[in-house]
């Protein structure tokens, strides 16, 4: 027997005393219903019920089953007149871990009555599902293992029919074993990914989207299905592969319309994706892109409203306008700023021009 943490050691749930088969690799959580139990005598679908307890909370369990390749549970009912479904009606039935009824025993079914004999095609009766099915006043068995490890462990059993003095149940539940570690292939893509790989600190990680690096926080004192285990923060790409500009236009004059402003100091040019000569940047790569420009326009004395437009152009057509105007018997200043951020597609062009 071992102590194991597989929420994260050091966190979450406490750590949980399980056994460990050191010749199979599996882990397996013990509960208070391992040793073969009489059902007794009742008629009703279900009317006796059994909980099941682990030694293990329920965080901890789905953690070693994320953490897992397969897991598995053995269920074994020895029967004497006692079927498990009659006529269409289902005495017998185990509750998942999220408390839904399943009514196979063995597999991975998706709650459809079943043993292994109707897997295997070997029940006593051809025409029926179950060995226990057959409702013969003889000693029968079903014995299988469910393999469903999304549903799994099992939390409580549920049987019925056994009124008669010469009826009898007796069931016997495995121990919800778990083996092997669940494979990440490529890159991880997630911080579940990098979960189910081994990381336990919690922090800032690159991982892999859809078209490029992505940067995300991982809070790995929770579990996978819990909010706020994962956070997505930014593209990667915009990090490693930067584009930034800083241009200025300072005191050559330019008065045409409609065209890109050009400009003649360039304090910053990483990437290279601005031409300040043409006045024109070329997106680098598709993503979302923030520009901004300020300045000051000098508006002379005027008896009427003087207007001053600066706009954005996206391959030739305005997405966006500021406007400043004056009226005033004096010459004056003022100032105007504009800001966007824009979706590009690689290759497409921007720039400003006055209007």
């Amino acid at each position: 027997m071992y102590w194991i943490d597989p929420d994260g050691l050091g966190i979450g749930d406490d750590p949980i005393y399980v056994f460990c088969n050191m010749a199979t690799g599996s882990t397996a959580v013990p509960h208070d219903s391992e040793s073969p139990t009489d059902v007794g005598h009742c008629a009703e679908p279900g009317c006796y019920s059994r909980e099941v307890n682990y030694v293990a909370s329920s965080r901890q369990m789905l953690a070693l089953a994320d953490l897992s390749a397969q897991c598995y549970q053995s269920i074994k009912y020895d029967c004497n007149y006692a079927p498990l479904e009659l006529n269409g009606i289902d005495y017998a039935w185990w509750n998942d871990k999220n408390g839904v009824p399943q009514y196979f025993w063995a597999g991975s079914g998706n709650r459809t009555h079943i043993c292994q004999c109707g897997i295997d095609g070997n029940c006593v009766d051809p025409a029926i599902k179950c060995n226990c099915d057959a409702a013969a006043p003889v000693q029968l068995s079903d014995d299988g293992v469910v393999t469903k490890k999304e549903i799994l462990p099992i939390t409580k059993l549920n049987f019925g029919r056994t009124q008669l003095e010469t009826s009898s149940g007796v069931h016997t539940l495995g121990p919800f074993e778990c083996s092997g570690q669940v494979v990440v292939d490529g890159m991880p893509s997630s911080c579940e990914d990098l979960w189910k790989t081994g990381h336990t600190l919690s922090g800032f990680y690159s991982v892999m989207g859809n078209l490029m690096m992505e940067s995300v926080y991982c809070d790995f004192s929770k579990l996978p299905h819990e909010s706020g285990f994962q956070s997505w923060v930014g593209f990667v790409d915009i990090k490693s592969s930067p584009t930034y500009f800083y241009v200025r236009k300072l005191y050559n004059y330019f008065a045409q319309l409609n065209t890109p402003i050009p400009f003649e100091t360039e304090m910053v040019n990483v990437g290279r994706a601005m031409n300040s000569t043409t006045g024109i940047f070329t997106a680098p790569r598709t993503g979302k892109y923030f520009f901004s420009a300020s300045g000051n326009t000098n508006f002379p004395a005027s008896s009427y409203t003087l207007l001053f437009d600066i706009s954005l152009y996206k391959n030739g057509y305005s997405v966006g306008t500021s406007r400043t105007d004056s009226y005033s018997s004096s010459s004056n200043l003022k100032t105007f700023t504009l800001q966007a951020i824009l979706d590009l597609n690689k290759e497409m062009k921007f720039g400003w021009a006055f209007r």
